[in-house]
């Protein structure tokens, strides 16, 4: 067991933790049971209790047990942007007995497909601003039923805030077999079935990529997923008078584990932003007495270049931090000043459901994962051998804790490449290069897959490159990072084009046709035509080759 770093460890947190025995979805009925007159959500000044929650998502749930056939263990697409329906509608999901499968809400109508198709599911909960994208799977019968929200169902009380448009827009009517208003649903006023799940059913699948191939499903129990919501809570120490300013999309594993389902574990506030916007957090922070925002970089670098940023009252403010970049030592310095926090990083990954590792509050260390949490057991290894590596040496970091996924859905191949056995007990391989030094803090130098970080948002190349092979011109495609700005770093593609392809085919077009058949974090921002790609002597593309190209072109 790795435990160099007991004595860096918090000092108020405990060394084991000892989990719930109860499904994910208990701990919102404990919380209104104890809180129902307490604001769980704050929704640009519109509220809705503890109570009023657990009512709307024991009527969802029954909608979509009763009425829509969902059963113990299907699959749930939840398609929708931060907003009280997402909570209302994953917690239902839970409720019903079932498995959310969290869709970003970026993607498009051929990413749908690879969700529905592999999961099988066929009820889809669905924003309306996204129903375009959702509609021709009904078309097919792909998916055959669908709950359409509009989010401005939820603005109960006159703002003066930024609305982003799909929050402002007003509840379109819809009329076809299979389709289903949000607030039809709500006025049907059905019951729950019998929760009837415990802690070791599937609770959510975060869906993820490799190297190869669609993204793959990350099995989570209800037990992985409470080990990090406790483990949010004692780390950082939080309760029902917390408040909590939700930036990070809910799809994504930290905002859903630390900024919706740590809050509702404890009763606290959750102040809820379907965009980001840093006028508004700063304007949300004062107004409700924010006192933990987790987040990623790019939002604090752009908070803390607003020439106002300095007139907002953060006073209350007891916890920042995040990850999904390292934090600039100049942005945390001036953070630090601002406010007397250092803003805390992290590590984990959706095979983890969120951290297994986070700097200690009290002893952190700048553009570090930090050290591992409860119960989590994390090694370096040699990547070729297997080997365990010592102190300062980089491998790949391998982690066993009881965050860790049950494996890839409908994969086993990829399941059984993703583990390791060390001293008799099955570790996560990460693909992720990093070192400890003398204090176990865990440092990241690279990355062993091809994972491209856009803004914290990770791109798998070759989910890229084979959607862009639908392009009727490009012959091959390889997609590599090249340095940005404001992003880190962004998607280039590097084609070659058929011999038929035409004139008219430029790379602009080509980055015009990919933003509109992807996501647009997906989509490259760059493309370089070629006459041909490198190969090595058994044929396999060379991405490494041009990766480095790439990097000593921003190096000169």
């Amino acid at each position: 067991m790795f435990d160099r770093h007991k004595k860096v460890w918090p000092g108020t947190a405990p060394h084991h933790l000892t989990l719930p025995e109860t499904s994910l979805s208990f701990n919102l009925e404990v919380s209104a049971t104890r809180y129902p007159h307490k604001n769980a959500i704050i929704f640009y000044d519109s509220t809705l209790t503890y109570g009023q929650l657990k009512q709307q998502v024991d009527t969802l749930a029954g909608f979509l047990a009763k009425d829509l056939g969902v059963a113990k263990g299907d699959r749930v697409l939840l398609y929708m942007q931060n907003s009280p329906q997402w909570i209302i509608a994953y917690y239902a999901i839970l409720r019903a007995n079932a498995v959310v499968i969290p869709v970003n809400p970026m993607n498009l109508t051929e990413e749908l497909k690879h969700y529905a198709n592999d999961t099988e599911a066929t009820v889809a909960l669905c924003g309306q601003e996204l129903y375009p994208n959702l509609e021709p799977l009904l078309d097919s019968g792909l998916v055959t039923r669908a709950v359409v929200a509009a989010y401005s169902d939820y603005l109960t009380r006159e703002t003066d805030l930024n609305l982003p448009e799909a929050v402002s827009a007003p509840r379109q009517e819809m009329s076809r077999d299979g389709v289903l208003l949000w607030s039809q649903v709500m006025d049907a006023g059905r019951t729950p079935p019998v929760l009837s799940v415990g802690p070791e059913d599937l609770c959510v699948f975060p869906y993820t990529s490799g190297t190869t191939g669609a993204p793959k499903g990350c099995m989570h129990t209800h037990r992985s997923v409470m080990a990090t919501v406790v483990g949010a809570v004692s780390w950082t120490p939080a309760t029902a008078d917390s408040v909590t300013l939700a930036t990070l999309p809910f799809f994504h594993v930290t905002g859903m584990q630390v900024s919706m389902n740590a809050p509702i574990y404890v009763g606290a506030t959750i102040v809820l932003m379907t965009r980001w916007d840093r006028y508004t957090a700063g304007e949300l922070i004062q107004r409700y007495g924010v006192t933990e925002w987790r987040n990623i970089v790019t939002m604090v670098i752009d908070f803390l270049s607003d020439p106002k940023a300095r007139d907002y009252d953060l006073s209350t403010l007891r916890a920042i931090g995040g990850g999904g970049a390292a934090m600039p030592q100049a942005i945390e310095a001036r953070l630090f000043e601002m406010t007397g926090l250092h803003y805390i990083e992290g590590y984990g990954l959706s095979e983890t459901i969120a951290a297994t590792h986070i700097n200690p509050p009290d002893n952190p260390k700048a553009q570090c994962l930090g050290i591992p949490v409860f119960d989590v057991d994390c090694r370096i290894i040699d990547v070729a051998s297997g080997q365990e590596l010592g102190v300062g040496e980089t491998g790949e970091i391998v982690t066993h804790g009881p965050q860790v996924f049950k494996g890839y859905w409908n994969r086993p191949d990829a399941t059984r490449e993703a583990f390791i056995e060390i001293d008799g007990k099955s570790f996560f391989r990460t693909g992720d290069l990093g070192y400890y030094d003398e204090e176990g803090y865990f440092f990241l130098v690279d990355r062993v897959k091809r994972m491209i970080n856009a803004s914290g948002y990770k791109v798998w190349p070759a989910e890229v490159e084979s959607m862009m092979y639908k392009h009727p011109a490009i012959q091959e495609a390889c997609v590599i990072s090249t340095p940005d700005p404001r992003r880190g770093e962004t998607v280039k593609a590097v084609v070659v084009l058929r011999a038929d392809a035409g004139n008219d085919i430029t790379e602009e077009s080509v980055v015009a046709w990919c933003h509109e058949n992807m996501a647009a974090y997906k989509a490259p921002r760059v493309v370089e035509f070629r006459d041909s790609l490198p190969r090595s002597g058994t044929g396999k593309l060379m991405w490494r080759l041009l990766q480095e190209e790439e990097k000593q072109k921003a190096g000169n």
